[in-house]
Formats: C-alpha cells, sequence, structure tokens
C-alpha cells in the first residue's frame, strides 16, 4: 500500500541520514589498527556506553514488533523484560569484573580460557548464527516504512538499507557504532514519545480513553498465572527473560565489547546501570503505543488496517496520520533503532570472528593490518547474509516478528547462558564436562527445536511451548555437566581471575 511521499518527511530523514555517514566517515581515518576497530582503544565514558547498550539492545523490533505484539495481543510478552533489573545487578556485581580483567575483546575468549578450544569455537558460531538469524529481523522491520513511504519492492529497500548501514559501520568501526548508537538511542525515545503524544491527542477522550479501551479489551494482561508449559503464561515468558537475560549480560558480544570498551571497570559499570534504569521503562513506552493504536482504530476504524500484518500497522499510522516533518522524525526513530542494532552486530561479528577463529585458529601470527583487513571483509559477508536473510523473513507468515524472535531465540540458543554460568559459578566443570554435556545438549536442543516446528510426531515430542526450549536446554547441560564433572577424575587448572571463588580480593577499577 503506498503512501504519498511528503518533503518535509524526505528532508527530515534526509538529514538524519546524512549524520550518520559524516560519522562514519570522519572516524574511518582514526581506524588504523584492530585495538581501535574493535573497542576504540578502550576509552569510552560510562553514559556513552550506556546510551550505547540502548541503541544496541533496543532495536526496530523495539519500535516496530512490540507495538505490534501489544496491538495484535496483550502485554504478556513485556514479561520477558521484567527481570532486567535482577539481572542487571547480578551483571554490575559479578559479570563486568570478569571480563575487564586481561583486556578481552570477545567475551569467547573467556570460555577459551575456562574450558578450551571447544567451547570457544560453539560459543563463537552460535553467537553468529543467532546475531544473523536477529539482524535479518530487524533489517526485514526497517525496511516496512521505507517501502510504505517509496513504494519501492520490499527486496529493493532491504538491499539498499542493507548496503547503507555497512557503509559506515565498516569504514568506522566501533568508534562510529558507538558515537552513532548515542544519537539513536536519543532519536529513539523522540519517536516513541511523539507516538504515544500524538495518538492521544487524536482520540477523543485522549489518555483515559486509551485506559478504558484496553481495559475493556483485556489489552493489558500480562498472560495467565497457570503454571502451563505448553502455553504463553505469565512464567514461561518470564522464564525465557531470565535466560536470556543471562545471556545478554554475561555473554552477548554486543554487551561484552562495550564492557570493554568503557575506560575502567567503574566507568562499565555505570554505563550498566544508565542503560537498566532507562529500557525497562523504554518497552513499557512501546507497548504503551500498540495498545493506543489498538484504541485507535477501535475509535477511526480504516479498512487499510484489515489487510495489514501487525509489524505494518504502526509505519501505516505513522505515514497517514502524523503531520509532515513528524512522520519524518519518527521514521528517522525507526531507522535508528535498527541502524544502531545492525551497526552493532555487524562489528560483532567481525571482532570474534578475528579473535575467536582466525587469531588463535585459522590464520595464526598475521600482522595487525592483515587482521583489521579481514574484519572490514567479515563485516561485508555479514552484509550480504543479512540482506538475504531479511528478504526470506518478508516472505514468512507470523504473528508479529517479536513473537518470531523470542521464538528463534529460545529454539537456536543452544547452551551458551549455563557455559557462562557454570564457568563464574562453579570451580568443579572443567573443559571434558563441559564439552561433554555441550554436545548432548546440543543434540537435546536440536530435538525439542523440531518438537517445536511441528517436525516430530506428537507422540515423540515433548509438547512445551517453544518458548521454553531455551530454558529446558540450559537447565538439562548444568545438570548434565556437574553430574559429569563429579564422575569423572578432577583435573587441576589454575583458575584464578575464572571464578567468583577465585578472583583477586582486591578489585581493580582499571
Amino acid at each position: 500500500m503506498e503512501l504519498a511521499i511528503r518533503p518535509l518527511d524526505i528532508a527530515a530523514i534526509v538529514l538524519y541520514l546524512l549524520g550518520m555517514v559524516l560519522i562514519g566517515a570522519y572516524f574511518s581515518r582514526r581506524n588504523n589498527t584492530t585495538e581501535e576497530y574493535f573497542v576504540g582503544n578502550r576509552a569510552f565514558p560510562g553514559w556513552v556506553i550506556g546510551l550505547s547498550m540502548l541503541g544496541t539492545i533496543i532495536s526496530s523490533a523495539t519500535f516496530l514488533a512490540l507495538p505490534a505484539a501489544a496491538y495484535v495481543l496483550d502485554w504478556r510478552q513485556l514479561s520477558v523484560n521484567l527481570v532486567l533489573p535482577f539481572v542487571a545487578i547480578v551483571a554490575i556485581v559479578v559479570f563486568i569484573p570478569f571480563f575487564r580483567q586481561g583486556k578481552l575483546t570477545s567475551a569467547f575468549e573467556y570460555l577459551g580460557h575456562r574450558y578450551g578450544m571447544a567451547p570457544r569455537i560453539y560459543g563463537t558460531c552460535s553467537f553468529i548464527a543467532l546475531q544473523l538469524i536477529r539482524m535479518a529481523q530487524i533489517l526485514f522491520l526497517v525496511s516496512l516504512p521505507i517501502q510504505f513511504l517509496t513504494g519501492a519492492p520490499i527486496e529493493l529497500v532491504i538491499i539498499g538499507a542493507g548496503i547503507f548501514i555497512a557503509f559506515y559501520t565498516i569504514a568506522g568501526g566501533i568508534e562510529a557504532v558507538i558515537w552513532t548508537d548515542v544519537i539513536q538511542a536519543g532519536i529513539l525515545i523522540l519517536g516513541g514519545v511523539l507516538c504515544f503524544t500524538l495518538i492521544a491527542l487524536d482520540l477523543p477522550g485522549g489518555f483515559g480513553q486509551i485506559i478504558e479501551i484496553g481495559k475493556a479489551q483485556d489489552k493489558f494482561s500480562l498472560g495467565s498465572f497457570e503454571w502451563n508449559l505448553a502455553e504463553r503464561t505469565f512464567w514461561t515468558v518470564a522464564i525465557l527473560g531470565v535466560v536470556n537475560w543471562l545471556m545478554i549480560y554475561g555473554g552477548d558480544q554486543n554487551m561484552v565489547q562495550r564492557y570493554a570498551a568503557a575506560r575502567s571497570t567503574r566507568e562499565a559499570r555505570k554505563a550498566t546501570a544508565l542503560y537498566s534504569v532507562i529500557a525497562l521503562p523504554m518497552w513499557t513506552l512501546f507497548f504503551f503505543v500498540g495498545t493506543s493504536l489498538f484504541a485507535y482504530y477501535a475509535v477511526f476504524p480504516d479498512p487499510g488496517v484489515a489487510a495489514l500484518e501487525a509489524d505494518q500497522v504502526l509505519p501505516y499510522f505513522i505515514l497517514k496520520n502524523l503531520p509532515a516533518g513528524v512522520a519524518g522524525i519518527v521514521i528517522s526513530a525507526v531507522l535508528a533503532a535498527a541502524m544502531s542494532s545492525l551497526d552493532s552486530g555487524i562489528n560483532a561479528i567481525s571482532t570474534v570472528s578475528v579473535i575467536d577463529l582466525m587469531k588463535p585458529y585459522l590464520a595464526k601470527d598475521r600482522d595487525d593490518k592483515y587482521y583489521l583487513r579481514s574484519a572490514r571483509l567479515i563485516a561485508m559477508v555479514v552484509t550480504l547474509l543479512v540482506i538475504l536473510g531479511a528478504i526470506i523473513f518478508s516472505r514468512i507468515e507470523k504473528e508479529s516478528m517479536n513473537d518470531l524472535s523470542l521464538i528463534v531465540t529460545s529454539i537456536f540458543g543452544g547452551c551458551l547462558m549455563g557455559l557462562f554460568m557454570l564457568g563464574f559459578f562453579t570451580r568443579r566443570v572443567d573443559g571434558t564436562a563441559a564439552t561433554m554435556a555441550m554436545v548432548l545438549a546440543i543434540l537435546f536442543n536440536i530435538y525439542l527445536g523440531l518438537g517445536s516446528i511441528g517436525w516430530l510426531p506428537p507422540a515423540l515430542s515433548l509438547g512445551i511451548h517453544s518458548y521454553w526450549v531455551g530454558a529446558t536446554v540450559n537447565g538439562f547441560f548444568i545438570v548434565l555437566a556437574l553430574l559429569i564433572s563429579y564422575l569423572s577424575p578432577k583435573k587441576e587448572k589454575d583458575l584464578t581471575g575464572l571464578t567468583i571463588w577465585t578472583m583477586p580480593h582486591k578489585e581493580k577499577n582499571k
């Protein structure tokens, strides 16, 4: 469905995009080493890193998919994020010191030091696969409003948006990524507030009417509190959230790379606290936007909405109902949300590919310029794969992209969270026990994944909801690894600085 292009909207979008290009071009001149390209010489203040975290994690999957989830269902998917403050405390106290010591660049370097080669390679490859899927989803979502605006085929929009984002990311490295993330986080917040405010102002009953309609239709529900493994109850989604946030704070390269880029441990902790304080209200705001959209179209029915997928409703409203110029700002916020996640993902994949695969195994003992060139080449390949994935997602039927994202994370997340948690909190589990349990957990993950997508006969499937797969696999891995470690001979290894029990007593903030 094509909507008219307005000059003021185009001007706002072009101004924003031009700013991103200039930032990438500026920082491209400063990246002469992998240390600069991957962690910006570890010199960023906490507030910059915190806003960069916000821009990275809160993507177009937030700006478009969360309102879609609230519009089509209710607020139950917010439960994933309600556990964030509790996990953030663990990250600030426990996780950050592990990654700050020894000047680690990659999360998976820790797995190598703690367990050995196999878990490190598994963690790296698992992260790359999940990031490619997540980035493809994000690129598809950000292409929707551009398609509405231009009327161009979705495939061409995806290709153009992907190439543009890759340009400043590949050129500017982590410095361009972090500073553009800061700007994009501000635009993202402004866009969400504008959407909610303008919807409320358009309704005859204002904010109160949104609450009234939402309550009448049970739109604020967090889901059933029944304990049912086969349904998306509150407990199912909340436990999925615990697994997701432990993995993000404790082993996601996007976060760990920012811990490493901070100028000190104290600044890394400030960054994590700042991000955690802002993020939950932000997610709540975007669920409110979805409920507000539902109320708006209940009061002002629009036949055009009935033909749209849930993820297309907000872009449709923006382009049809918002004033010229304001719509351009909000579309820029959608672009900012996507670009901040995509640029971080591209840089993170190129980082772990070089640090965890090329340097130790595939291309050892090369000079730094070789690895820097390789990082940029990998970023180009990643961009092509993400574009292809986004085109595939554009042709998949789905309830909403947020629901699909949660399913993919759960089914394909493997036992990474368990690997990091056992590494941090136990001394007994060694590399042999972890590797044996990891192999069996991966096979169990494949079995549960096949059952979740309906490729197994019902009699052979456990019948649990796909949201439970991640928690079940990680629990299986943890129990199995502990059991194997107790049954096998214990091997002596120096674990200084690798577990909470063997950290140096005097904590350093360097």
